[in-house]
């Protein structure tokens, strides 16, 4: 009985991670350029430590926003729930660049002089 109980909390995870990465995928389309070079130590603090709390976030943000998404829908701010707990987090440690302050994609611009 055991192991269904750890199966089923497995299906639960992967259906909320799958619900987010839906969720989530235009806006990865869109993303920002940003314009920052960050330090070795600034990137190492921020895959080590703020990924992995990010990742516990954007994962927290998205559960809570699946049990309150039928109170979201009837009050009318489904969306707006939706771009708060799962979209923001998500760019945060999906999108934003490794040691960067703001959230986008990092491209570098080619001076052809």
């Amino acid at each position: 009985m055991a192991r269904w109980h750890i199966n089923k909390n497995g299906k639960r995870i992967r259906t909320v991670l799958l619900v987010g990465l839906l969720v989530l995928a235009p806006s990865f389309a869109v993303a920002e350029r940003v314009e920052e070079n960050p330090s070795m130590f600034r990137m190492l603090g921020d895959l080590l430590v703020a990924r992995p709390l990010g990742l516990v976030v954007e994962t927290i943000g998205t559960a809570a926003f699946i049990v309150s998404l039928p109170v979201s829908v009837l009050g009318g701010n489904a969306d707006e729930a939706a771009q708060k707990m799962v979209v923001e987090p998500a760019k945060e440690v999906f999108v934003r660049c490794l040691g960067c302050s703001t959230s986008g994609k990092k491209e570098k611009i080619k001076n052809e002089n």
